[in-house]
């Protein structure tokens, strides 16, 4: 159902390569430069229809996604949605999901990679006399994300302004012409931006107008730069069992108030008594460093790399710093390479920090 959807990307100069669902991607549209300008000064557009799809129905679908991730979801009516996430019972990282209610069931919008994963841990929790239903829609369903400033000035021009100045994950269905789909706040970083679901067999129809009206298309390799920019943290990088989202800079996906769910008692003990050891932030960088690598200051160990990432603006990372070894301006070492710990737009941090 993509071929067209991949025909009208290649005619734009795309360059695909698997991702880890086998969904083929753009990595290129050979204009590096040119889409991460747009991203920042004008509009970009995304193919983020290998993020996975998780449909969660049935009458207790609140009650079991509320019970099941960090945010709360009893207090949401349709038409909004929330960023949250899935933990463990020990408040390890699963993923970062974003959430769109609709009037009979609730979209989740997940990483790439984790989205079977996803659905065989929710799954165990699903019990005889629930009433939850999961369907896996990404194979039925596609999406993008305008990135960047001009998106508004984008949806005015296409007719479909109504949800300018709304709060992040707010969602309508709308139409352009015959076209129907899904448009809701938020680009997936922390830029500006909308997100658009539309049935797969539509996509091709719905990038084409996009690209038509200004958004330029920005390739997989340049979102990961982004991301690492922004400081979106993602599975298998910053978001493992290693971590907890406190110290992931997740703090705006939390609720403190919702009362239990899975991890909740570890994610309140480490707020109540500040014991979050380590928090994530970015390191500006003198020279390329692999991810992995050992931060420290002086002789002692601090943190550790997690991603990596080169642009027009010099070098930068993500990383892991303790606590008690600083934040922002900490000059740092990872491996041999000189550092400084920096903010980065994404990550949100206890207030008193």
């Amino acid at each position: 159902m993509m071929s067209k959807l991949h025909d009208a990307q290649t005619l734009a100069g795309a360059i695909f390569e698997p991702s880890d669902n086998k969904i083929a991607v753009p990595a290129s549209f050979g204009n590096d430069i040119a889409a991460i300008n747009a991203a920042k000064t004008g509009v970009a557009l995304s193919d983020r229809s290998h993020w996975g799809r998780i449909q969660v129905s049935d009458s207790d679908r609140l009650r079991f996604l509320h019970n099941q991730s960090t945010n709360d979801f009893q207090s949401l009516k349709p038409g909004q949605g929330c960023d949250t996430v899935f933990v463990t019972s020990t408040a390890r990282t699963i993923d970062l999901a974003t959430a769109y209610l609709m009037e009979d069931s609730v979209l989740l919008l997940v990483s790439p990679h984790r989205r079977q994963q996803l659905i065989d841990w929710l799954d165990r929790y699903i019990f005889f006399a629930d009433k939850v239903k999961l369907t896996d829609i990404t194979a039925e369903t596609a999406t993008f994300s305008l990135i960047g400033p001009n998106s508004d000035e984008l949806l005015l021009k296409l007719g479909i302004g109504e949800i300018i100045g709304q709060p992040h994950a707010t969602h309508q269905q709308v139409a352009i012409g015959d076209l129907t789909f899904q448009i809701a706040v938020g680009s997936g970083l922390a830029l500006p931006g909308y997100t658009f679901i539309i049935p797969a067999d539509r996509a091709a129809s719905l990038w084409i107008q996009l690209a038509a009206a200004g958004a330029v298309p920005l390739g997989e390799n340049r979102w990961e730069q982004l991301r690492i920019e922004q400081g979106r943290p993602v599975p298998d990088r910053e978001l493992t069992e290693d971590y907890n989202p406190l110290e992931a800079g997740l703090w705006q996906t939390i609720s403190f108030e919702k009362g239990c769910y899975i991890g909740q008692e570890t994610i309140a003990r480490l707020n109540t008594y500040k014991g979050v050891k380590q928090h994530l932030w970015g390191v500006r960088l003198s020279a390329p460093v692999e991810p992995g690598t050992a931060v420290t200051v002086g002789e002692e160990k601090v943190g550790k790399l997690t991603s990596f990432t080169t642009s027009d603006r010099g070098h930068l990372g993500l990383a892991y710093i303790r606590t008690k070894a600083g934040g922002v301006g900490l000059q740092v070492k990872v491996g041999e390479v000189d550092g400084e710990i920096v903010d980065l737009p994404f990550l949100t941090h206890p207030p008193q920090e």
